[in-house]
C-alpha cells in the first residue's frame, strides 16, 4: 500500500521535471539564434572600436564623423542586443573575436589618408556583409528577428556613409 503513495510521487515529480524543462525550451533561444546574436554582438562591439579609432586616427572629417556614429549606433545597438540575449536566457560575448582584433590592429598601424582608405573600404565589406546575414535573420520570427529586422535601416545607412567616403573602391584603383 505504501508503494502506491511512492510512485505517484515519483511520476508526479518526473512529469513537473518535464514540464519545466519543455518551459525552459520554450523560453531560450535555439542554437542558430544564439550563434547569430553572439556574432552580432561581438559586431557591434568591434564597430564602436573602429567608430574610436576612427575618430583618432582619420584625416578626413568626414571619416570622424563616420566614426562617432558608428560609435553612438553601434553603442546603443549594443545594448538592444544584450536585452535580447538576456530574454533568451544568453550570456553575452566577452569581446570581438580573432579576426576583428586583428583587422584592428592592422587599421591601427596606418594613419592619414592611407587609414581613411582602408578603413572606408573594411567598412563597405563589412556592412556588406552584416547586411547579408541580418537580412536572412530578419526573415524569421521571434525576438532575434526583430532585433535584426530593427538593425537593418542602421547597417544600411552606415553602408551608403562608407560607399561615400570612397570604400566602395577597390585596392588596386587609383584613387
Amino acid at each position: 500500500m505504501s508503494r502506491k503513495p511512492i510512485g505517484m510521487t515519483v511520476l508526479a515529480f518526473a512529469s513537473m521535471l518535464t514540464l519545466s524543462g519543455l518551459q525552459a525550451q520554450n523560453s531560450k533561444g535555439s542554437k542558430a539564434d544564439e550563434s547569430f546574436l553572439k556574432q552580432a554582438m561581438q559586431g557591434d562591439m568591434a564597430e564602436v572600436k573602429m567608430g574610436q579609432l576612427a575618430q583618432q586616427k582619420g584625416a578626413d572629417d568626414k571619416v570622424k564623423q563616420f566614426g562617432q556614429m558608428l560609435e553612438s549606433d553601434h553603442s546603443q545597438n549594443l545594448e538592444k542586443a544584450k536585452s535580447v540575449a538576456q530574454e533568451i536566457g544568453m550570456s553575452p560575448p566577452a569581446s570581438v573575436n580573432t579576426e576583428q582584433k586583428a583587422t584592428y590592429d592592422r587599421l591601427n598601424k596606418l594613419s592619414g589618408q592611407q587609414f581613411d582608405k582602408e578603413f572606408a573600404q573594411h567598412m563597405v565589406q563589412d556592412h556588406k556583409k552584416d547586411i547579408s546575414k541580418f537580412d536572412q535573420e530578419s526573415k524569421k520570427s521571434g525576438s532575434v528577428a526583430n532585433f535584426a529586422q530593427g538593425t537593418l535601416p542602421v547597417l544600411k545607412k552606415h553602408l551608403e556613409m562608407a560607399e561615400s567616403l570612397g570604400g566602395h573602391q577597390t585596392k588596386g584603383s587609383g584613387r
